[in-house]
């Protein structure tokens, strides 16, 4: 299942990218998105500068729903100004 959304602010990602390392990977001269691997639930989030983001890898609605509730105050605090 995939899903996908905009937060309506730009985003960091290479502060994100620096503080989550376990969970991220950023190459923007190869991929300009952020791939955040979540743990728990299973989920891969494609995080764009723009804040658009692509989550896929979910068996259910609610996994979903869950990963995003738990990425978007972190998603906050890199908004750009």
């Amino acid at each position: 299942m995939v899903g996908s959304c905009d937060v309506k602010f730009n985003i960091k990602l290479e502060g994100l990218a620096y503080s989550h390392s376990n969970y991220c990977s950023y190459e923007p001269e190869l991929f300009p998105g952020l791939i955040y691997r979540m743990v728990k639930p299973r989920i891969v989030l494609l995080i764009f500068v723009s804040g658009k983001i692509v989550l896929t890898g979910a068996k259910f609605k609610a996994d979903i729903d869950t990963a995003f509730d738990f990425i978007y105050p972190t998603l906050v605090k890199y908004k750009k100004n």
